[in-house]
């Protein structure tokens, strides 16, 4: 494995977890929307991520050491089908016959913790990608 490969690895990392924090941030703006262009509730989103196999040069599909290593994509984003929040409020305007209106399935409380957990691993990613280019660096330096 080179420095490159790691670096491509993390920059997958580093753009999924991007996607999965843009879908957090669209759950937690939409917990209250009761009426969609859809019709109904909102529907909580989530990225499905899935191992990729690291895509380099002509040269690096050739290097046998290089096989196995993986990257992460964004294959599918998944509406959850969970059952919406029922609350009653007769006098909304969104309220059904029996005074019930129906709210997103979004859980803010977990959405933050998706949150956290997602711009933990960008952080991690990053980490990752600042230390390969220090190993870069310092082995350029080993040649003065």
């Amino acid at each position: 494995m080179d420095f490159f490969s790691s670096m491509d690895i993390s920059a997958s990392a580093m753009s999924a977890e991007r996607i999965r924090m843009n879908l957090i941030s669209g759950n937690l703006a939409n917990a209250n929307s009761t009426r969609t262009a859809e019709g109904g509730p909102y529907k909580r989103k989530d990225a499905v991520f899935t191992a990729v196999p690291e895509s380099g040069s002509f040269g690096a599909a050739l290097d046998r050491s290089a096989q196995g290593l993986e990257g992460v994509q964004v294959t599918d984003i998944v509406e959850d089908q969970s059952a919406p929040r029922l609350q009653y409020d007769p006098t909304n305007p969104d309220a059904n016959a029996q005074g019930y209106v129906a709210f997103p399935n979004v859980n803010v409380v977990s959405e933050m913790a998706d949150m956290i957990t997602a711009s933990r691993a960008y952080e991690a990613n990053v980490t990752a990608v600042q230390s390969a280019k220090n190993m870069a660096l310092k082995t350029l330096e080993l040649g003065k």
